[in-house]
């Protein structure tokens, strides 16, 4: 079986499950791990924002989107030479990976029969039954259920040791300029660590937010996780963060490693914010994927 994934959540489901001498194809994006792109053909690229700010990001993505155009591209040609069994992507968002309507436009047009597997997890046990299918999709069921009994395990330990504590209020800031709340899965994160998330949008799309917002819901821990950050960038940002809201417990977070994509790694995610809210019950965050600064 031939694989090709789009999105670098799935990239990664696909290496948790041992099936990375059957992937073939990956988007720009998909860099864990970092040899994913160099090893398998690009068959999805985009703008490079590595050095532009949250702001000017932004800026770029909403005039693209009002002007009706795109954020990627399918290099339509290369996927048709991969000549893939099953290819995986996502409708979940526009900003974040090609949408599956773009990707099945594009093999009616070259002729290919490709199986596409849509994966849109809204919440956390969304994203473990989205190992699931992705192990059923390629054969792999055997090795996808032994995976998510592991990450459950690993979930249940986490439960087993805040049980019973004070909850602390989190907010997590899913981007910096303009801020954004969390959502979809992220509150479920918070709450699996033994915190209460507050200004946050469990199970739907994160939306814009102001910092008054972020104030008014009182938080005693903020979370700053910039989707397409990794931790340096996004302590930089929390900087920003902890001076529009004096006070609190700031934290930045590897976005990318603990946060925003949903795959098996949301399981570390849990791990690392459990250690910050209850660091005398849960073992201590690694610092390359969290940092205190305030």
């Amino acid at each position: 079986m031939r694989l090709v994934s789009l999105l670098p959540s799935a990239t990664e489901i696909v290496y948790a499950l041992g099936l990375d001498q059957q992937l073939v194809g990956v988007s720009f994006e998909c860099d864990e791990p970092a040899r994913a792109r160099i090893e398998k053909t690009v068959v999805v690229g985009g703008c490079d924002t590595s050095a532009m700010s949250p702001g000017a990001i932004d800026d770029y993505v909403r005039a693209q989107l009002a002007a009706g155009g795109d954020l990627y591209t399918l290099h339509a040609d290369a996927l048709a030479e991969l000549r893939p069994d099953v290819i995986l992507t996502q409708d979940l968002c526009r900003v974040c990976a090609l949408p599956s309507g773009e990707v099945e436009r594009a093999l009616d047009h070259l002729g290919c029969n490709a199986d596409v597997v849509t994966l849109d997890p809204h919440t956390l046990p969304d994203v473990l039954e989205s190992i699931l299918t992705v192990g059923r999709r390629t054969g792999a069921e055997p090795q996808a259920r032994e995976l998510v009994t592991r990450l459950r395990e690993r979930l249940a330990t986490v439960a087993e040791r805040v049980a019973g504590r004070a909850r602390p209020r989190v907010a997590v800031v899913e981007w910096v300029d303009p801020p954004f709340r969390a959502g979809h899965w992220v509150p479920d994160l918070v709450h699996a660590a033994g915190g209460e998330p507050v200004c946050a949008q469990p199970g739907v799309h994160s939306t814009p937010a102001t910092w008054r917002d972020f104030a008014d819901s009182d938080p005693d821990v903020v979370l700053v996780a910039p989707c397409g950050f990794h931790l340096e960038a996004a302590t930089a940002q929390a900087r920003a963060v902890a001076a529009a809201l004096p006070g609190r417990s700031v934290w930045a977070l590897d976005g990318d490693a603990l946060v925003v994509r949903p795959g098996p790694r949301l399981v570390t995610g849990v791990e690392v914010i459990a250690a910050i809210l209850h660091p005398d019950v849960v073992p201590g965050p690694a610092t390359a994927t969290a940092a205190r600064v305030a």
